[in-house]
């Protein structure tokens, strides 16, 4: 179970992320960020994928 209540607002680190200065950091650690932020992504449309399938699920069974 998560550790973060239901009604907080979540931490969108991203802000953060965007206002770093990209300049000063190595190829490497830039690579690193860009797979860290590519497997993110992935997570995000897989937890999108589920609440449509979900929704989806849930439409058909209260459809008259």
């Amino acid at each position: 179970m998560d550790d973060q209540p239901l009604n907080e607002k979540p931490d969108m680190t991203l802000g953060f992320l965007a206002k770093q200065d990209l300049y000063g950091m190595s190829v490497g650690d830039l690579e690193e960020r860009i797979d860290a932020l590519k497997a993110e992504v992935a997570r995000c449309e897989a937890a999108l994928k589920d609440r449509g399938d979900t929704r989806s699920e849930a439409e058909k069974l209260f459809k008259f």
